[in-house]
């Protein structure tokens, strides 16, 4: 019996820090102020979101530079319009990605994504990368009132697909994935080459991936 594999997006399916840092550089660099954000050292900052990142270069502004009152909020809405135009300058999908769904798909199982990127950039990256027929549904930020770690984005990635939740586990990289998992009674596997690395074997997922060429092995334990 088939079932249902859920995908994080960034930091599971696809490495989207480069492009994520170099939108935050660039509000950065609009106020004229002299930081920059690295796409490898802070790449786990820009896994935390748009403002986790204007926040991380606020801090490293020199004591005599003030910001105006409201500058996160004037630069996040620039920051997602300077992403948005910008989404797949570096952005790569992770080695074995696409074999990989191929290879759930032939053993019958329903493929869908739950993020917490805004749905508009998640519909526009998932396309630029050529995959996004392959899921069946695709739940994000925006899609319902609540995100991750909330269980609801989740369990409606798994019935919008077709899927049954009992049948089903999530793929992350991230906390915010593993409290999903644990808030919708479901397993769930996290990668080890996302931005924590091994690190994030701290969190006791059901399962560590190295290597997504693992995952069809898994599925096939867990589901069936």
């Amino acid at each position: 019996m088939a079932g249902t594999v859920v995908f994080d997006l960034d930091g599971t399916l696809a490495d989207t820090s480069a492009d994520l840092i170099a939108a935050a550089n660039a509000c950065f660099r609009a106020r004229g102020i002299d930081v920059a954000l690295d796409p490898v050292a802070d790449a786990l900052t820009a896994f935390h979101g748009g403002r986790a990142m204007l926040r991380a270069g606020y801090g490293r502004m020199g004591a005599d530079l003030l910001l105006p009152p409201g500058a996160e909020d004037e630069d996040y809405p620039r920051l997602l319009a300077h992403y948005g135009e910008n989404i797949a300058v570096h952005t790569k999908l992770y080695p074995g990605v696409e074999d990989t769904l191929d290879l759930l798909q032939a053993d019958g199982h329903i493929l869908a994504v739950c993020t917490n990127k805004p749905g508009a950039l998640a519909e526009t990256l998932l396309h630029a990368l050529g995959v996004r027929d392959r899921f069946a549904s695709m739940i994000a930020a925006d899609t319902l009132p609540v995100r991750k770690p909330d269980p609801r984005p989740y369990k409606a990635a798994v019935e919008r697909a077709g899927g049954s939740v009992a049948a089903s586990f999530l793929v992350g990289d991230t906390e915010t994935d593993r409290k999903t998992a644990a808030a919708a009674g479901v397993k769930v596997a996290l990668v080890s080459f996302g931005p924590e690395g091994e690190a994030i074997s701290r969190l006791a997922p059901d399962a560590l991936i190295g290597h997504f060429e693992e995952l069809p092995d898994l599925a096939r334990q867990w589901l069936g």
